[in-house]
């Protein structure tokens, strides 16, 4: 599982998703339920802008080029809304 930080600004986008791909390369080699499905947690989540829809969209992209499924729980409320306004809310399942 990946857990968001408290701020998620464009500032904190590469290292985010540094940290993603080296989960993802760990799950794989570990096995196990994370090999097959990854979860992003975004309970911490305080302070972001969109650029929090640009990483959990990249992540998505990330985890079912590799074959694995995907999902998102505890959003924001105000991030659920911006997806919704983006038009995007219906990529991001959440668990």
């Amino acid at each position: 599982m990946l857990m968001l930080p408290a701020i998620l600004t464009h500032t904190e986008v590469r290292d985010i998703l540094r940290l993603f791909r080296e989960t993802l390369d760990q799950a794989a080699a570990s096995g196990g339920q994370d090999a097959v499905l990854l979860t992003v947690d975004g309970s911490a989540l305080q302070h972001f802008d969109s650029s929090a829809l640009a990483v959990l969209l990249e992540c998505q992209r990330m985890a079912r080029a590799k074959g694995r499924a995907f999902s998102v729980q505890s959003l924001p409320k105000r991030l659920t809304e911006l997806a919704k306004l983006y038009g995007v809310d219906g990529l991001l399942q959440s668990a």
